[in-house]
């Protein structure tokens, strides 16, 4: 009876021994492969963009970013590297109008700002009579900027000396024009027949800087 027990015992353990080594290895290999495919899948496709929704502005720039300066204007134009002439000229109401143009000789882009000074001058060598030209205030200053070989021009005044008496303008005959450009102090001398005032009376006026010949 003995060992018939021992026997049974024996047989029992031997069984559990292989339900429990069968139960571990009964574990579906499929699912580590499954879960090996999806990291796999998951590493190699590259995260996905954020769609910006249509009519969204664009993200503003960083806090502190600055647009590009702008170019400076060329070097004004000197005296050296102009040509100057009388372009249009009409009477009208006791005074004559002369457009003054200036031409840039250079190869290089200039600038012109403000108002050239006129005289009326006589003799030679050319000696200035009466008084320059006042800067008329109803043309404002402007930036010309002058391309090689382009014109800019500016409008002369001369007031006829006959509309004073002669004891207040003291007629001259005048023979020359200078013309000194704006910001520069070498003059330019244009023949011209005009008459002056030799006394302090003012019958010159010029206007501001334009661009182009002045029609």
């Amino acid at each position: 009876m003995k060992t018939f027990l021992t026997a049974a015992l024996t047989a029992v353990g031997l069984m559990t021994c292989a339900c429990t080594s069968q139960g571990s290895s009964a574990t579906p290999q499929a699912t580590v492969t499954v879960t090996a495919h999806a990291q796999t899948a998951v590493t190699s496709s590259p995260p996905a963009q954020a769609s910006q929704p249509a009519g969204t502005a664009p993200a503003a720039a960083p806090a502190g970013a600055q647009a590009p300066a702008p170019a400076p204007p060329p070097a004004p134009c000197l005296t050296r590297y102009l040509g100057a002439k009388t372009g249009l000229s009409q009477g009208g109401l006791g005074s004559t109008y002369v457009v003054i143009v200036f031409k840039n000789l250079n190869n290089y882009p200039c600038s012109l700002y403000g108002y050239p000074g006129v005289a009326l001058d006589a003799g030679k060598p050319a000696t200035e009579v009466g008084l320059a030209a006042a800067e008329n205030p109803a043309t404002p200053r402007e930036l010309v900027i002058l391309g090689p070989h382009k014109d800019a021009n500016a409008l002369l005044r001369i007031v006829e000396a006959a509309s004073y008496p002669p004891t207040k303008c003291k007629p001259v005959a005048t023979q020359w024009l200078q013309i000194i450009p704006p910001n520069q102090t070498v003059p330019i001398y244009l023949g011209y027949t005009s008459t002056a005032c030799a006394k302090p009376v003012r019958i010159l006026t010029v206007d501001a800087v334009r661009p182009g010949s002045g029609g």
